[in-house]
């Protein structure tokens, strides 16, 4: 896969290492919209346009340094499957999902996408982020920016309610006032177990988004977020009826250790699709 930086577009060719649809696709982001062989693609106040076909991927935006973060374009992810490959469990949601990246998104932004997220489905997760954008958020011209914090304290209550929240809105209130008195770029700098500590102490947080947020916004890739779907794989895989969580997570993060967060993905993509069942060798 070769890379290849302009002022405004990012060129991909041979994108074996990366597959666009995957990568949106797979439960990591909540802001873009496919249509055919091309997307949009939107993070803070950031937009991308982005086309592909079987030889090259385009990325074309205003800000190339951030999308080329965001999209994780400076890792090696054939050593990353490779590596995964050996495990029997995963290689073949290595090679279904080999196309996905993880991306790096907005901590602030991931924290209150996920706490949306919590027992909700994709739709409505979209429509209530898209809402806030839109009310919210700063105009861009052609579209709307993710609304800042200073943005969101403003939002009461009942704002939050007509968002689509319903019993979250209460909590997404108290999580931004809460957000204020902290510096999110100083959590990243902290321990696993305080930034893990911190997350549950917000609104609205439990233990697998406050996973999802360490993996997709604060940088931490050996977490595994366990959520209904993946509990059940792992009673199916492993022929058991455990309901605790906590344990599975702990489980497959000493499986998996750094690599955790990208097994996770992959994981997830391929079981999700196919609804297969398999045995933990």
């Amino acid at each position: 896969m070769k890379i290849i930086k302009y002022s405004d577009k990012i060129v991909i060719t041979h994108p074996y290492d990366f597959d666009v649809i995957q990568t949106l696709n797979c439960g990591q982001i909540f802001r873009f919209v496919i249509d055919g062989n091309s997307a949009k693609v939107y993070s803070t106040d950031k937009f991308a346009y982005i086309t592909w076909d079987s030889e090259k991927i385009e990325i074309h935006t205003d800000d190339v340094e951030y999308f080329y973060n965001f999209f994780d374009l400076d890792r090696d992810y054939s050593k990353i499957k490779d590596e995964l490959r050996k495990d029997e469990f995963l290689k073949s949601a290595v090679d279904y999902g080999s196309g996905i990246r993880i991306i790096n998104n907005d901590a602030y932004e991931i924290i209150i996408s996920f706490i949306i997220s919590a027992n909700n489905n994709i739709k409505r997760i979209k429509n209530s982020i898209e809402y806030l954008c839109q009310h919210f958020g700063k105009y861009m011209g052609s579209y709307y920016a993710f609304p800042t914090l200073n943005e969101l304290k403003k939002v009461t209550i009942q704002q939050f309610k007509q968002a689509g929240l319903g019993y979250r809105a209460e909590q997404m209130y108290m999580t931004v006032q809460r957000l204020a008195d902290v510096d999110i770029e100083n959590l990243k700098s902290e321990e696993k177990d305080q930034q893990f500590k911190f997350l549950l102490s917000l609104k609205g947080v439990g233990e697998k988004v406050a996973n999802c947020i360490m993996l997709f916004g604060l940088g931490v890739k050996d977490v595994f977020p366990v959520d209904t779907w993946i509990n059940k794989v792992y009673n199916d895989l492993t022929h058991t009826n455990t309901t605790d969580r906590k344990k599975i997570t702990q489980e497959l993060t000493a499986r998996y250790k750094d690599l955790s967060g990208y097994a996770q993905q992959y994981f997830f993509y391929y079981y999700r699709d196919n609804k297969i069942n398999a045995k933990i060798k």
